[in-house]
């Protein structure tokens, strides 16, 4: 699948040194060591209605990584996947009179034109559930055989043949230090985790499953649904976690670098796509894993369940820029929770104003300071707030100095848009 534009970088003098990034599932704060490759996997959206602030803030977040690493002097090998098959697109679509496959374009072209417009780096390989299929169909297979996986025979009005993870299997297995057991990602204790699994994709509830916290690998073929050739696993399509492992394995090194996502996906998705790996090849799925806060708006976290959502494509179709609706994303630290507010933006917009007034009477000599503070800023633990405050303080003085030339202004604006994104 074709991913989006990718806009140039500007180049900086000096490097960035080492990062430190919170690891959820190590739950200390971990130095990435400096390496000639780093490798990133974003978990992508389920195109049915795409993209709302909560989306927008994770890429946003895991592109600051991203273009820190670069800074550093690393390539980056960057995934991202789109679950363009799914029960809610399915039902969106059935719910709206659109062809599934329809509905998935429309949205994944809509997630990708708020993606360029917001300057998020574009990824290295951009790939959808659908076509991963022939990837995935043999590992389910290799799971069953293994014993980590079981057929389950339906109940009544159900048909046979609905593949599902082993975790208790998979558990009692570990066998080292760095096995993967249930909870090493998230945790949570069971009973939490069985508290929210049907929340966020889970059937904990279904009967004959050996534990209500395994999740599907394979659905066999519903009527009326999209379905397709499944080996021994017979007609049907995948689970949604197996699909992000599969993924990932093929086209990044095992383990990878950095996982991320929202923290609404350390469990489950997180915690059974890290099972799978060590199921499948006795490796981590990542070394590290981070996650970042939820969105609110008027008290509630920001999502599609509860329609509370604000659009990028709807800000950018009223006027808005994109640029004002990043620094709004950067003005919170990427874990806290965090509210969108008209305040909120309008702040944003005046941030933006201001640095662009400071830049034509950027005074000799600022730049590089401002450079060192900004770098220092995102390397620890991406504190993009800190940075944004880094060039306050230069715009108030460079204003304030009434300097009447840009000497410095050409580096402020290549340092701000390649190491935050943002474009004077």
């Amino acid at each position: 699948m074709k991913t989006w534009r990718q806009a140039p970088i500007p180049s900086l003098p000096g490097k960035s040194g080492k990062i430190r990034l919170w690891d959820s599932a190590s739950q200390d704060m971990a130095e990435l060591p400096e390496a000639p490759q780093q490798s990133l996997y974003v978990c992508g959206i389920t195109p049915y209605d795409a993209t709302h602030l909560g989306h927008a803030a994770t890429y946003v977040a895991f592109d600051l990584l991203n273009r820190v690493w670069r800074d550093a002097g690393s390539t980056v090998v960057y995934v991202q996947n789109t679950t363009d098959v799914d029960d809610p697109l399915l039902e969106r679509a059935d719910a709206t009179g659109v062809d599934w496959r329809t509905l998935a374009k429309q949205q994944i072209e809509l997630f990708q034109t708020d993606m360029e417009a917001l300057n998020v780096l574009a990824p290295d390989h951009y790939i959808g559930a659908v076509e991963s299929i022939p990837w995935i169909v043999p590992e389910v297979e290799r799971l069953l055989e293994d014993g980590l996986a079981y057929q389950l025979a339906g109940a009544e009005g159900e048909p046979d043949g609905d593949v599902y993870y082993d975790v208790t299997e998979a558990t009692r297995r570990a066998d080292s230090p760095e096995a993967w057991r249930l909870g090493t990602v998230s945790h949570m204790t069971v009973a939490e985790m069985i508290e929210v699994f049907g929340e966020r994709g889970g059937d904990p509830e279904r009967p004959g499953k050996h534990s209500p916290l395994d999740p599907i690998l394979w659905r066999e073929a519903r009527l009326g649904e999209p379905h397709w050739d499944g080996g021994n696993l017979g007609r049907g399509r995948p689970g949604w976690h197996i699909e992000c492992t599969v993924i990932a394995q093929r086209f990044l090194p095992a383990p990878f670098t950095v996982q991320g996502g929202g923290s609404d996906l350390a469990f489950p998705h997180h915690e059974m796509g890290a099972g799978h790996a060590w199921s499948l090849h006795h490796v981590p799925l990542a070394e590290h894993f981070a996650h970042t806060g939820m969105v609110g708006l008027n008290g509630q976290k920001m999502s599609k369940s509860l329609g509370n959502l604000v659009l990028v494509s709807r800000l950018r179709a009223a006027g808005e820029e994109p640029q004002a609706i990043r620094l709004a994303i950067l003005a919170n630290h990427y874990r806290s929770d965090w509210e969108w507010t008209a305040e909120l933006f309008a702040s944003s917009k005046a941030r933006l104003a201001r640095w662009r007034e400071a830049v034509p009477q950027a005074p000799r000599g600022s730049a590089e300071l401002l450079l060192t503070e900004i770098r220092e800023a995102l390397a620890d633990d991406l504190d993009a707030p800190r940075a944004l405050a880094a060039v306050d303080k230069w715009a108030d003085d460079a204003v304030a100095a009434r300097a009447g030339e840009a000497a410095d202004g050409e580096l402020v604006a290549a340092a701000v848009d390649a190491l935050l994104g943002v474009r004077l």
